[in-house]
Order: C-alpha cells, then structure tokens, then sequence
C-alpha cells in the first residue's frame, strides 16, 4: 500500500466522499482524485492537514509506518451494525403482522415497534463507533425505509378510514380494507410510492458521494 492507497483508504474508512476531503483540505476535488490515482502527491503542507483530519501520523501518510491508533479499527464496522439492525426491523414487522392476524390485538404494534427499536438502535451505535458510516447509513435507510415507515402509514390510514372493527383495529400494523376498496389500494400506492422515492433520493446521493 502506497501513499495513494493509504489516502484512499482512510477517506473511506471515515465515510467521506472526495469533495468533502477536498474542501477539509483546502483544494480542488481534482487533486483529491490526483492523489489517490497516484498522479501526483501533496505537498508536505497539505501532508500534516491530513495526518491531523484522519488523526495519523505524517510517517504513516509517507512510509506506511503504523502505529497501533494509525489505522482504524476494522473490526468496527458500521455496516455490520446497520444489518443487525435492518434484521430487527423485518423481524418487527413480520410478527406484528403474524401476531395482528391471529388475535387482532393492539399488542402487535407494540412488540413490531419495541423491536424496530431495538433495530434502530443498534443502526445508531454503529454510526457512533463504526467505520464507513455513510455508506451503511445509505444502505440502512434504503432498506429500512419500506419497514419502518408500514406502521406509522397504516396506523394513520386506519384512523382516517374508519376501518370496520372499532378503534383497536386503528393500531393494526398493515393497511385495513374498511369501507372502501378505493382508499385501500390508494394507500397501499402511497406506501409504495415513497419508498420509491426515497430509495431514488438515497441512490443518487450515493452515486454522489462515490
């Protein structure tokens, strides 16, 4: 690994895209890329910039020289987290559902959100300790989008609707036919359709930020 790899690395592993290291440098994007394409390298100045931004030393930055806080840990990983986590989520919502079809209770919300959560907890911690955090926030969102967004939707459809039931049938986790057939399917497309969007939004700021 030369400098250009160790630079490229340690960009990545704080979750930064070019331009954001760039501006944390003082620089054009296009020197950024230089650098890491190993077209160029910086300037001793801009050397000691970046020992202080990713907290290494300028030997490590020059030779590849380690010293045990150098490199970051790997075996923190925020991606992990945010799998663990999306893990929750589909749990959550799959036994809401299968506890909300079988009793019809207000407790399947209950235990659905407890463990979406939990879920979401576990997402944050790896974005307090974790390396890579932007892409495993990126990655989380996009999933998790279509799971914790089910609840809050149908609740508000259900109370809206005035679906058949009575009032404990508002906390049902998944969208409740009622009077219209109309209503029900719309909300389903709304549903569906800012999960679209969103993961549409996420994707291109990806790209963005590769």
């Amino acid at each position: 690994m030369d400098m250009a790899d160790r630079i490229k690395y340690l960009r990545k592993a704080k979750g930064i895209s070019q331009e954001k290291l760039a501006d944390k440098v003082g620089i054009s994007r296009q020197a950024v890329s230089k650098w890491e394409s190993k077209q160029s390298v910086p300037d001793i100045e801009k050397v000691i910039i970046l020992s202080d931004y990713f907290e290494v030393t300028t030997d490590y930055l020059l030779k590849g020289i380690e010293e045990k806080s150098d490199v970051p840990d790997k075996t923190l990983d925020a991606r992990i987290f945010s799998t663990i986590g999306t893990a929750f989520n589909f749990i959550g919502i799959i036994i809401a559902i299968i506890i909300w079809k079988e009793e019809q209770k207000i407790v399947s919300c209950a235990i659905g959100l407890i463990l979406m959560t939990i879920g979401c907890m576990i997402y944050c911690i790896g974005q307090f300790i974790g390396n890579n955090k932007k892409i495993a926030s990126l990655n989380f969102l996009m999933i998790n989008i279509w799971t914790l967004s089910l609840i809050p939707i149908s609740c508000i459809f259900n109370f809206i609707s005035g679906t058949i039931g009575g009032f404990w049938w508002t906390f049902a986790p998944v969208p409740q036919i009622g009077n219209s057939l109309i209503s029900y399917g719309f909300c389903w497309l709304f549903y569906i359709g800012i999960c679209i969007l969103t993961d549409i939004f996420l994707i291109k700021r990806r790209k963005k930020h590769s």
